[in-house]
Order: C-alpha cells, then sequence, then structure tokens
C-alpha cells in the first residue's frame, strides 16, 4: 500500500517522501509507500490535480493522493485573503473541491518546506548554525515577507560566501532532521503527518 504525493518542485519529490516515511514507518504495523509525482511549479500542479489525481484513484493500493504546496508563492489566492490561515483553509478547501475525489488531501507547507528544516539547528553547518537557531522556535512564523528559503540563501551567502542550493543542500538536510523535532515545532506539518497517519491506520484496518 502506498501514498502517492504530488510534489510543486525538486526538493519536495527528492527530499520530502523519506522523510515523511521515518515518521509514519515507526507508528505502523507494516511499511507504507510513498510516491512522488513531480510538478513543474505550483501553478501545474493546481492545473492538473484533477487528471493525475484521476490516474491514481480509486486504486486498491493507493491509500491517498497527497498534493504539497509551499503556501508561499501561489498567486490564486482571494484579494480578501490576506492572514496565512485564512488563505490555509481557503486554497485546501478550493483545491479539494476542484479535484472532488475522496482520497485526494491538499495540505500546505507553512510557509515553506524549508521551514522544517529551520526547525533544528544542529542539522546545518557551524557556520550558520547560531543564526538560524534564532529561526528555530516558531518556523511556521517564518513568513511571506522573507520566507525560509530566502533567509537561508541570505544566511548562506554572509555566513559562508555561497547560496543556500535549495535542492542540493535541501535533499541532505532533509535526511538529518529528526522528524519528531519537526513535528513538535510546525503545527501544519503535525497536522499533514496525522492525517497520513490516521488515513494509513484506516487502510489497514487498524482505526480507532
Amino acid at each position: 500500500m502506498k501514498f502517492v504525493l504530488f510534489a510543486e518542485g525538486h526538493t519536495e519529490h527528492k527530499a520530502v517522501p523519506s522523510f515523511l516515511k521515518r515518521w509514519l514507518d515507526p507508528k505502523l504495523s507494516e511499511r507504507v509507500g510513498i510516491q512522488s509525482v513531480r510538478f513543474e511549479g505550483w501553478a501545474e500542479l493546481v492545473k492538473d490535480a484533477p487528471v493525475k489525481a484521476g490516474l491514481y484513484l480509486p486504486r486498491e493500493d493507493v491509500i491517498a493522493v497527497i498534493a504539497l504546496l509551499d503556501l508561499y508563492g501561489p498567486t490564486f489566492y482571494p484579494d480578501d485573503n490576506n492572514t496565512p490561515d485564512e488563505r490555509y483553509e481557503w486554497a485546501k478547501r478550493h483545491l479539494e473541491e476542484k479535484v472532488g475525489q475522496d482520497k485526494f488531501f491538499q495540505f500546505f507547507a507553512v510557509h515553506e518546506v524549508e521551514a522544517w528544516l529551520l526547525s533544528d539547528p544542529s542539522i546545518f553547518p557551524a557556520s550558520v548554525r547560531t543564526q538560524v537557531e534564532g529561526l528555530s522556535r516558531s518556523p511556521e512564523r517564518v513568513n511571506n515577507t522573507n520566507p525560509p528559503a530566502k533567509r537561508l540563501n541570505d544566511v548562506y551567502s554572509r555566513q559562508t560566501r555561497r547560496r543556500y542550493k535549495k535542492v542540493v543542500y535541501g535533499k541532505d538536510l532533509f535526511a538529518k532532521l529528526d522528524p519528531n523535532l519537526a513535528y513538535g515545532k510546525c503545527p501544519h506539518l503535525k497536522e499533514l503527518l496525522d492525517a497520513m497517519l490516521r488515513l494509513a491506520k484506516d487502510a489497514m484496518g487498524e482505526g480507532e
């Protein structure tokens, strides 16, 4: 049995599935797969999700299709949705209704998946670790004004004279990141993982 993960970019496609599995697998009686399907950015995911979801649902071996987008970046939010909570709630409802499949679930990284990395300064090189510590208490509050990947790029450029390489560094950092630590600091990541655990247990007949 497996989840299908719709990913908007290379970092999410390469690094996120194994990270999610490291949290899920110890909590299940049997391991589940996570098959990642990469899109060329958020706009393609939003446009093609209904058709792509229909290719995987309803297949008996697919627990659910999980779409993951960064809250920062998309421009389709209504003008009166100004706060992160308003945008999250509207976009989740809008995209799930657009796809119209019971086993399709839309989630967002607030404000980018790099926020999850900020939860653990110890995974970063010593030269940037102190700078990251100031952001690690509430990673999901690193916001649309100066989002996580941009913050990391600024820190790396200042401290190492090199830019933060989102895909290359992100893959290595996610491999080091303790998912339980990120779960405790990132409420929207917790929401995603709790939902996946519940769906997997239900599919295995182990739901409460």
